[in-house]
């Protein structure tokens, strides 16, 4: 595809692309403080189809943040807060009974807050997992399933889930497959002493600002087209799938870390995630071609919530972005 664009054509795309993701960024800036790489991370799974769990302690403005997405891509966005008593009905919706004008009883579906565009499910880890589950059809294939009946959702269809990492009483953490969904895990740090004062100023002592609509979904599926242009040669995708291979403890690529403290190591979905998002960072910079770099800068949001930690691992409270570095470290360019 990229031969029958011509190479002028497709650069000429870069550099639009490129200017795009800048304007989209200053245009979060206005509301959001700092989070630098957590905007950055977000957008970039966004751009390419990908769901993104947004971990932090609470009031780092996560929640701001996806609304501040909203209003950026003039997305149609609902808001869902999990609870423990929270049922898949009140996600996806039900069937009810209701009578037509000739008073005849039938079954009618009324959409739950699911059928939007953007969602952002709140501490989403309160739910149990009988509920939780109801978003792994939608997340992975854009879909409800209600009584036999299938339902498709308005693309581009995006699920941001927020938790608490510190808060565990009353809580059910995601299973592995439902981890699986989310293209990127990305952690929310604490602000700095300037981030903290012009938050405050910000929301306090001056008029908060009005985020300005740059793009709309249209636009956002025209840009995936642009992405599946962007060149992976073949050492580029088979440095993704070897630095997979790498979280594996049985694998020839592991570094002895991983074999120590990993009982298992990330999906297929992780390589794709990892080529998909260096494919935006390659427009992103200008480039219509994918670079080592490009792979590595987003492997902790990819990676880090597919490892999953054997006994030993989770008894000595091993990082596992650190087991993340160490791939990287110990992983060479060429086979």
């Amino acid at each position: 595809m990229s031969e029958s664009l011509g190479a002028d054509g497709l650069q000429a795309e870069a550099d639009q692309f490129r200017e795009e993701f800048r304007t989209i960024r200053e245009a979060i800036g206005q509301v959001i403080v700092g989070q630098q790489r957590v905007v950055e991370s977000t957008l970039t799974a966004l751009l390419c189809g990908g769901n993104v769990l947004l971990e932090g302690v609470p009031g780092l403005g996560k929640t701001e943040l996806v609304k501040a997405l909203s209003g950026v891509m003039d997305l149609d966005f609902r808001r869902i807060q999990f609870t423990p008593d929270l049922m898949p009905a009140d996600v996806i919706g039900t069937n009810i009974m209701n009578t037509d004008d000739s008073g005849r009883y039938q079954l009618e579906f009324r959409k739950g807050p699911i059928f939007t565009q953007l969602l952002l499910a709140d501490e989403i880890n309160r739910a149990t997992p009988k509920t939780q589950s109801a978003l792994l059809e939608t997340m992975q294939e854009g879909t409800v399933t209600v009584g036999g009946e299938t339902y498709h959702l308005e693309p581009p269809f995006f699920v941001l889930a927020t938790q608490n990492p510190i808060e565990q009483e009353g809580t059910f953490p995601l299973p592995e497959a439902q981890l699986d969904r989310f293209m990127f895990k990305v952690v929310v740090p604490f602000l700095s002493r300037d981030e903290l004062n012009e938050v405050v100023s910000r929301t306090i002592l001056r008029k908060r600002s009005e985020v300005s609509r740059v793009l709309d979904g249209a636009r956002i599926l025209k840009l995936r087209e642009i992405l599946e242009r962007v060149v992976v040669s073949d050492p580029m995708r088979d440095f993704a799938c070897r630095l997979v291979l790498s979280t594996h403890p049985d694998s020839e690529y592991s570094p002895e870390s991983v074999k120590r403290f990993v009982r298992c190591g990330a999906s297929p979905r992780a390589a794709q995630a990892l080529l998909r998002a260096a494919r935006v960072r390659a427009l992103g910079a200008g480039r219509a071609h994918v670079a080592f770099d490009d792979i590595r800068w987003f492997a902790a949001e990819v990676l880090q919530h597919r490892m999953l930690l054997n006994y030993d691992g989770q008894a000595e409270e091993i990082s596992v972005t650190s087991l993340v570095d160490e791939c990287l470290q110990q992983l060479p360019t060429e086979a």
